[in-house]
């Protein structure tokens, strides 16, 4: 194992994944320097300079017992996530999901990072990699074009490559109450989402009207390599009429109040802040040109006279080919002082930045006071989705959520004798979390007792 003299860290990125990093690091006794470009440089996707900034939704998936999403944000709670924990506290309602208000929770992140003795933000562009020490390199997706060449030279590879889109967010005092109710599919969380409900005669209209809009041109020498779980509306509509009502526009498990029964479409949205005062279109994500999203979106009912305060986008999201380079610790093969975290690592999602962050972070303290960094067990979900990036199919490798599939099958006796598919998920999790609880005995541990009570006052 190579091994640094100096108990330091340089982390690349103060986003979700390089913040955790830069905390778990910190909370170990090393000194941390933390690089962000914003403001001095700013991105297409961001719209402030703070730290752990949000920018496609506001959600953070399910927090259900029995979901994947909801084992990988508890393994992080019971592992001392930072980000985690500012997330609960800046949560709105949202159903079973964790969703925050995203400028509160991106203040406190930046608050806390900024008053951690052991760490200095520093605000500006890293273009190469620091030629000694441990490095995370935690750029997010929009990872900029001088530091994308310089990783591609120690990868010794090009970038792979997909756009990702964001979703509307409408002014809420602009939505027609009249024409909207409030319910959650199955009634899973009492009433947290606004919904407007479509007729089959609406659902033609908007359907006709989004396959007509006009998008925004690419750049020729693009190739548009998509995220599945993330595809602009206009993407899934050229599927299939009937694609959106088994995607964002789903209407099973909705009843709508006026009618008494479920409708032929709808579509939600979910509360963007605390202040209740926008809503997020939820799945809505596009690239179409802003005023033929203002022109197709107000023929949804309830925002025939909707004003917004963002429109959907599309930007460029940049990622290793991750297999091929990293191991289980998220250390190069060939350069092992040098860490990946976060969507540029090759997962998607906000929590799974989360997480690589969380493991990256404590696997670089370890190797810089000249330990071995040891990765978490298999069966858990962080080791599942580490496995995934370290060892999937070099050819197409594509980012991935966190999902079941990537944990490892029951033993098959476990399964005969929990036949139904909610129990199965239901050992899976309390077999994870307790491989989860053993690792975390073992090697997720704060020795410095002078920065364990680091938090700030909110």
């Amino acid at each position: 194992m190579h091994s640094t003299n100096e108990k330091t860290l340089t982390v690349i990125g103060g986003g979700l994944a390089g913040s955790e990093a830069a905390w778990q690091a910190a909370q170990r006794g090393v000194r941390v320097r933390l690089f962000e470009m914003r403001p001095a440089r700013p991105t297409p996707a961001h719209t402030g300079s703070n730290l752990g900034e949000i920018v496609c939704s506001n959600s953070l998936k399910s927090d259900e017992p029995g979901t994947a999403p909801y084992l990988l944000k508890e393994e992080l709670r019971r592992g001392g996530s930072l980000l985690i924990r500012i997330a609960h506290r800046n949560s709105v309602p949202a159903g079973t999901a964790l969703a925050v208000d995203r400028e509160r929770f991106s203040e406190e992140v930046t608050r806390q990072i900024s008053a951690h003795p052991n760490i200095e933000v520093v605000r500006e562009e890293v273009t190469a990699i620091p030629a000694d020490g441990a490095v995370v390199i935690a750029t997010g997706p929009l990872t900029s074009p001088a530091l994308s060449e310089e990783i591609a030279k120690i990868t010794g590879s090009d970038h792979l490559y997909f756009y990702d889109a964001i979703s509307p967010i409408v002014d809420a005092g602009t939505i027609d109450r009249g024409r909207t109710f409030r319910a959650a599919r199955y009634g899973k969380g009492g009433d947290d989402y606004l919904n407007c409900a479509l007729n089959e005669e609406e659902y033609g209209v908007f359907f006709d009207a989004l396959l007509s809009a006009e998008s925004v041109p690419l750049h020729e020498f693009e190739k548009t390599m998509y995220f599945e779980a993330c595809l602009p509306i206009e993407e899934l509509a050229r599927r299939g009429r009937d694609t959106l009502r088994y995607g964002p526009m789903k209407p099973v498990g909705l009843r709508d109040p006026r009618t008494g029964l479920q409708p032929f479409a709808a579509v939600q949205l979910r509360q963007e802040n605390l202040m209740a005062d926008s809503y997020n279109l939820v799945g809505f994500q596009n690239h179409l040109k802003f005023g033929e999203q203002k022109r197709v979106l107000r023929l949804i009912p309830g925002l025939e006279r909707a004003e917004f305060i963002k429109f959907g986008q599309i930007h460029r999201n940049t990622f290793i080919c991750a297999p091929a380079l990293l191991d289980g610790a998220l250390q190069m093969r060939s350069l092992p002082r040098v860490f990946f975290a976060g969507q540029i690592s090759g997962v998607e999602g906000y929590i799974e930045a989360i997480a690589t962050g969380f493991m990256a972070g404590i696997h670089a303290a370890e190797f810089a006071r000249g330990r071995a960094p040891q990765p978490p067990p298999r069966n858990t979900a962080m080791g599942s989705l580490i496995n995934y990036v370290s060892k999937a199919e070099v050819k197409n490798f594509q980012p991935m959520n966190i999902t079941f599939a990537l944990l490892p099958a029951l033993d098959p006796e476990l399964s005969r004798t929990n036949r139904r598919k909610a129990d199965r998920r239901k050992l899976q999790v309390e077999l994870a979390l307790k491989c989860f609880e053993d690792w975390k005995t073992d090697y997720v541990r704060v020795e410095y007792e002078s920065t364990q009570n680091a938090e700030v006052n909110s």
